[in-house]
């Protein structure tokens, strides 16, 4: 890779968790048209995904950038909570009035292990009395190493989660007292080992390179101390840099931070690293161990991607509860209001609290489809694409076609009648390939709202 190609390609650009991207995203979508998709939805035989965002954290962690409400641990505040949630999911099962099936079942946050183990168990009762949860599919939940208890672990793993995700970050002292987030490796290998000998399906690891005072040398042995472990999945994600939406990142020294080529080489290293010792790369920011299901579902070509992450299991619509929780139902998103308040406020009086969201044309549809095809799979296939539209790829992309023809030129993607398929290179620079494709960035500006793709 020479430098002309990275300064090239180190620009801002989304991740595409959605296509249109939240800016995108309006009060024109409101509560109304939310409860009409969910009555509609109860009239037909589709399959739920359904997320649950308790935003609840003991601590702040400075480089995160998630929907977050820092709170000293009190059952009181967990309780008020899950009053709040439940009227909000009894209000979704009311319009929805039928026991749909889930296929996939995560909880996020902030830190969903901030309950208890009673209110843990009250959930999951509250979900198991409105819906159908096959104990068999994809039933996830974030913890955090620091905080977790064994006896927790023992409480989620009798309920029924299979997947565990953690937040590991990096392994260093100087950065950990640096982002606010002191976790010794010892303490993660014992809950990995608690997972273990609970029997987890699957144990995910987050990693995040580009933080304040990493080194290619420092990050080298967070990398090795994990592979150590052998989590079945890592994500090893850029960090987002947005102060403007992330006022604790305003304390980072800017000078500590790695950037540009410094960054992108921790990156590479960290991936042929990863390679090396059993992983592959099965998607943006994504490894698993070649005998994992995911990796497997990757091969395969049926790996899926939704706010929740990359799935084995989708189902046909998505429902999110909870603040900032967002849903996907009959082509369009819905997403909850981030401000703990005013969702307690509009739970409290029985209406659907959502904030904003996107109806998606079908232009919006069909781009979905190619960038979610490039980052799901490497690859868009073209008869697919006429098959599932009834365009011909060259013809409805004309005016991509420079994009596609630069693409080339650099090495991220080659092309032929019947495929594109990205190179290896492509593949660091998966986010600019899908960026050719985002109708809403032929407006510039639209580029500053999001952080750097390397």
């Amino acid at each position: 890779m020479d430098k002309n190609t990275l300064q090239k390609y180190d620009i801002a650009g989304p991740r595409y968790t959605s296509y249109p991207t939240a800016p995108q995203w309006s009060a024109d979508v409101t509560g109304e048209m939310y409860a009409s998709a969910l009555t509609r939805f109860g009239q037909n035989d589709k399959t739920l995904s359904l997320y649950i965002h308790i935003p609840f954290c003991e601590q702040l962690c400075y480089f995160c950038a998630c929907n977050k409400v820092i709170r000293a641990k009190d059952e009181k505040v967990g309780d008020e909570f899950l009053d709040h949630l439940f009227k909000e999911i009894d209000r979704v099962a009311k319009l929805i009035r039928q026991r749909k099936l889930i296929r996939q079942l995560h909880l996020g946050g902030g830190t969903p292990t901030y309950l208890s183990e009673i209110q843990i168990e009250r959930l999951f009762s509250k979900i198991q009395s409105v819906f159908d949860i096959d104990p068999g599919d994809e039933i996830a939940i974030e913890i955090d190493p620091r905080t977790v208890t064994q006896n927790k672990l023992k409480v989620l793993r009798r309920l029924g989660f299979n997947r565990i995700s953690m937040g590991v970050q990096d392994f260093d002292a100087k950065v950990q007292d640096d982002i606010n987030r002191i976790q010794p490796y010892e303490q993660v290998a014992q809950v990995h080992q608690w997972c273990r000998e609970l029997k987890f399906e699957s144990v995910n690891y987050d990693l995040i390179y580009g933080l304040p005072y990493q080194t290619r040398d420092t990050f080298k042995k967070t990398v090795d101390l994990v592979m150590g472990l052998r989590p079945d999945r890592i994500a090893l994600y850029s960090f987002a840099y947005v102060p403007w939406l992330s006022k604790p990142q305003n304390k980072f020294n800017l000078d500590a931070i790695a950037v540009h080529d410094e960054k992108l080489d921790i990156f590479i290293q960290s991936r042929e690293n990863l390679l090396a010792h059993g992983y592959q790369a099965i998607a943006m920011d994504h490894f698993a161990l070649t005998t994992d299901a995911m990796a497997r579902a990757f091969n395969e070509g049926s790996l899926h991607r939704n706010f929740m992450g990359y799935t084995l299991k989708p189902a046909d619509e998505y429902i999110g509860v909870g603040p900032s929780a967002i849903g996907y139902i009959e082509n369009t998103y819905f997403q909850n209001t981030k401000i703990l308040p005013e969702y307690y406020e509009q739970t409290a009086q029985g209406r659907l609290p959502i904030e904003r969201g996107k109806q998606l044309s079908r232009d919006d549809q069909i781009r979905q489809w190619v960038i979610n095809s490039l980052m799901c799979r490497f690859k868009v296939d073209k008869q697919l694409f006429f098959d599932t539209f009834g365009y011909e790829f060259e013809d409805y992309f004309l005016e991509e076609g420079r994009h596609l023809h630069d693409c080339i030129e650099d090495g991220l993607i080659n092309e032929n009648s019947q495929r594109i398929q990205v190179t290896d290179l492509g593949k660091i620079f998966i986010r600019n390939v899908c960026m050719g494709f985002d109708y809403y960035l032929k407006d510039k500006n639209g580029q500053k709202r999001f952080s750097r793709t390397v």
